[in-house]
């Protein structure tokens, strides 16, 4: 058990901002998280953050995981101060940190998420795992399914995944997995590149378009200057941006702006 008071964190404020679809509330205060093939439950209870894991684990695996060396505070100060939308959505999700995840579970993840909603996507990953993940329990008895790897998937008939809801995006998931097993696509290759040379790659993925990949680079990558734009950044962008984003004044760190905005529109911005 590890216990951290962290600012700028929030458990829950990460678990429905839209990056992350294996993470969900157990209780009033405690999360559960899988990640590749591992499982963590934490606990938030004012400014402390329980993570009930070896510390070994939590200092090899989760606190890089969750950015938790990153200075989000640095990142709030940035902030136009004329911007009251900005300020108002940074204000809102505060607590937000962009995870490290992994490459293969991003593609993956967001090849799904295209026109869907967070709660089938959530379900319709939460099939694939428990179809082709391999079962794997901690102490405790708690059992759960990892992701399942390229190798599992590689083998499938392209219509294979829509038994677990993926429906017609079954095929980008299958048709990827192949890629990677036949080395077309190098993961590792991917994860050295910058983030202009990695959405190239990642756009010559089957199914994947400008969006997915801007997901992919932010969310597995780390490239923070990424920008995703979906329909509710596209609502915010028409009704408080006019002129566009200020990405400039935001240059390397976009993606985090983005991910306040994201959260906002989502839960606030009705």
């Amino acid at each position: 058990m590890i216990r951290r008071t962290i600012e700028h964190f929030s458990l829950e404020q990460i678990c429905v901002s839209g990056q992350c679809f294996r993470m969900e509330q157990k209780g009033e205060h405690t999360y559960s998280v899988i990640a590749k093939d591992k499982y963590l439950e934490a606990a938030q209870c004012g400014g402390e953050t329980i993570f009930y894991c070896e510390e070994e684990e939590f200092e090899s695996f989760w606190k890089n995981y969750f950015d938790l060396d990153t200075d989000y505070h640095a990142y709030l100060e940035c902030i136009d101060p004329r911007d009251n939308y900005l300020i108002k959505a940074a204000e809102a999700g505060s607590g937000i940190r962009i995870l490290r995840q992994d490459l293969w579970e991003m593609i993956v993840s967001f090849l799904i998420s295209q026109q869907n909603n967070i709660v089938r996507i959530r379900r319709c990953i939460q099939n694939l795992c428990e179809e082709y993940g391999e079962e794997k329990e901690v102490e405790g008895g708690k059992r759960y399914y990892a992701f399942p790897g390229p190798e599992a998937l590689a083998g499938l008939h392209e219509e294979a995944l829509k038994a677990c809801n993926l429906g017609y995006r079954s095929k980008y998931v299958v048709r990827a997995a192949r890629a990677v097993v036949s080395g077309e696509i190098q993961l590792r290759e991917i994860e050295t590149l910058s983030y202009p040379e990695a959405k190239a790659e990642l756009l010559k993925i089957f199914g994947v378009g400008e969006k997915v990949a801007d997901c992919i680079c932010l969310f597995a990558l780390h490239h923070t200057e990424a920008f995703p734009v979906d329909t509710h950044i596209n609502q915010a962008l028409k009704n408080h941006y006019k002129r566009g984003f200020p990405k400039r004044r935001y240059r390397g760190f976009q993606g985090i702006m983005q991910q306040y905005i994201f959260y906002y529109e989502l839960h606030m911005g009705k």
